[in-house]
């Protein structure tokens, strides 16, 4: 190994054993008893670590690494049993982070610094968070710990196992089980993320923040969540159209991510009308923010987003979209492509934007233009319907805040897409 490469080795250990020191060292002040190891010390563990690994294979005898790591462990178990009789605390954080430091030193020397790197940060993150964590177990319920286990149960056992190849001709070339089933804990991932953070900020939250988070969620069930309150609290109609206007805003920054996670080059095509649509929401949000007077916080309430049935269905829908925005552009030409992806659109936004994004990876398909007016199409009936919902279940009030930037969006959005 060359000098430079042994250096930068070491180097990475001994900076990841200062950092998850740092974070102990800081800890200590807030513990209600001493810690056994602080930042100089972490730092040594993490060089024992790569030293240790480098003896190994010098010595060409595993056993050396072994043994150090014994001793090590060793240490620790003493300082353990001196903190626990000292202080009466049997928590044992510090002292697994000590010999979790060593490891990720050797594996800093023997494998890879970036992989080293990475476990450093997410052991100084774990360690970081211990009072998030404990506030998050607090709040959550049977019900998430369960739909948690579901979304593990199709993203590990379930997507590795289906088959990853298609079956027949076209149309139904464009329907591969492992690809449509990617697309769901694609999908799940997102609406489990935003139903993680809900939780985490905690149910007393400004009605702003809510309409963030629930819109990441789900866009659809904000819409109707606030419109049907408006109702019965009138005067909160302003925030109310903010929080709806910024789900809206967050539905466009959705398409932006999917596509561009499955479609780099298909995102350069379709930035501009979303990013104009989703700015007049933000501009006009942030108008109705500051022109509102000051609020109590409001509760917002929001049902774990992931449940199996609804994944199978988000699968089963993806995939008949996939096959019939393949079959319309096929049989139909380029007309039946757009309208069968409007038509898409009023259920669900998000799968017409992974169909199509898909569609565009696989040749003599669609062209990127032809996919950038699909997924806008389909942008744009999904707003109608959550415009339709402002005005059909909404206070008079929300109304007629909401209308104009709904009707300015829809039609910015258009003039960007297909006249200019």
């Amino acid at each position: 190994m060359p000098d430079y490469d042994l250096f930068l080795r070491f180097g990475a250990a001994l900076l990841i054993g200062v950092l998850i020191g740092l974070q102990r060292e800081h800890a200590d002040s807030s513990e209600d008893h001493k810690l056994f190891a602080g930042i100089r010390t972490f730092a040594l563990i993490s060089l024992l670590g790569a030293t240790g690994a480098l003896v190994a294979d010098l010595l060409d005898a595993t056993s050396a690494f072994m043994g150090l790591i014994v001793v090590l462990g060793l240490l620790v178990g003493i300082a353990y049993a001196i903190q626990a009789h000292k202080y009466d605390s049997y928590g044992q954080t510090t002292e697994v982070a000590a010999l979790l430091t060593a490891l990720v030193g050797a594996v800093s020397y023997i494998h890879s610094v970036e992989l080293a790197t990475a476990l450093g940060v997410a052991v100084t993150v774990l360690l970081a968070v211990k009072w998030e964590m404990r506030s998050l177990v607090e709040i959550i319920t049977k019900e998430d710990i369960y739909a948690t286990l579901q979304f593990a149960v199709i993203t590990a056992i379930v997507l590795p196992i289906l088959p990853n190849q298609t079956y027949g001709p076209p149309p139904l070339d464009v329907l591969n089980p492992h690809k449509v089933w990617r697309m769901v804990v694609f999908i799940s991932g997102i609406n489990f993320l935003g139903y993680v953070l809900v939780k985490v900020v905690g149910p007393q939250r400004g009605i702003g923040l809510s309409g963030l988070l629930g819109g990441l969620a789900s866009s659809t069930a904000n819409t109707l969540s606030f419109s049907q309150r408006s109702k019965d609290e009138p005067d909160l109609a302003k925030p109310f159209a903010t929080a709806i206007i910024i789900g809206w805003a967050v539905m466009f920054v959705r398409v932006l991510f999917e596509v561009a996670v499955i479609n780099a080059e298909l995102l350069y095509t379709l930035w501009p009308p979303i990013v104009v649509m989703g700015v007049l929401g933000v501009v006009y949000a942030i108008y109705l923010y500051f022109s509102q007077s000051a609020l109590d916080e409001e509760e917002f309430e929001i049902s774990n987003p992931f449940e199996l049935a609804p994944a199978i269905k988000f699968g089963l829908l993806y995939a008949i979209i996939l096959l019939v925005s393949k079959a319309a552009q096929t049989y139909l030409g380029v007309g039946g492509f757009y309208l069968s992806s409007f038509l898409a659109g009023l259920a669900d936004v998000d799968a017409i934007t992974l169909s199509v994004a898909d569609l565009t990876l696989k040749p003599a398909t669609i062209t990127l233009e032809m996919a950038e007016r699909a997924i806008v199409l389909a942008v744009i009936s999904n707003t109608l319907v959550k415009g339709g919902m402002v005005l059909s279940l909404g206070s008079h009030v929300l109304r007629r805040i909401v209308w104009p930037v709904f009707v300015l969006m829809l039609g910015t959005g258009l003039l960007v897409t297909f006249l200019l």
